[in-house]
């Protein structure tokens, strides 16, 4: 369990925290929107209503105490940017932004953000690589190598093992995982035997995976 701070009850902000409390954490929310605020209250652990860019807000919060603060103000920069100084100016151990723009990044970064998301541009690159091939289901992007592609089998797959396909070999891709339904089973071993149901969690580089893809 971890314990977080969320500045910025936007779209991003909501989901995020949403998203924290699902997986057992704590969260803080702060906004100076009174709805929005109250809108989440009852979903979060405690909230606040206030202005961040106040220092002495901050002070209040014991901003030190977080595992994670998160700057999810994405339409007034000035704003994200002064409370990500004055957060880890206060002892923030780990400050996580949000972004529109590389140039707000770039500054974000020099000025006390641990990392700079840009939650928009990363959704619309996933559906973009996810929808113009013809057989990918998800996508994870982990550099500008490598990616981690959820695909269904080979039509010759079924029937036949990992080992016997000699998969990482031919194809060039590692399965860290095989999908069926909502279950996931981690790290199949070199006895899986495909029935051609499932799904495929591969990691490949951009390049194998295109070639993988146009044999599918």
């Amino acid at each position: 369990m971890k314990s977080i701070l969320v500045i910025g009850l936007g779209r991003f902000g909501r989901h995020l925290c949403q998203k924290f409390m699902s997986l057992n954490n704590e969260v803080m929310i702060v906004d100076r929107d009174e709805a929005a605020v109250t809108a989440l209250a009852s979903e979060v652990t405690s909230a606040q209503i206030a202005d961040c860019t106040d220092e002495s807000v901050l002070r209040t919060l014991g901003v030190q105490n977080f595992d994670l603060c998160f700057v999810c103000i994405g339409t007034d920069f000035q704003s994200s940017l002064l409370i990500t100084v004055m957060l880890k100016d206060l002892g923030a151990r780990r400050v996580i932004a949000k972004a529109n723009r590389d140039i707000h990044a770039k500054l974000l970064l020099r000025n006390g953000a641990d990392e700079v998301v840009y939650p928009e541009r990363d959704s619309a690159e996933r559906i973009a690589v996810r929808l113009s091939a013809e057989h990918v289901f998800n996508y994870i992007e982990l550099t500008d190598e490598y990616s981690i592609y959820e695909i269904p089998p080979m039509a010759h797959w079924p029937g036949h093992t990992v080992r016997e396909l000699d998969v990482r070999n031919k194809y060039h891709i590692n399965i860290l995982a095989i999908k069926r339904g909502d279950e996931l089973h981690p790290m199949p071993g070199a006895d899986y035997l495909f029935k051609g149901d499932e799904h495929v969690l591969a990691l490949a580089s951009k390049e194998d995976a295109k070639k993988l893809l146009r044999k599918i």
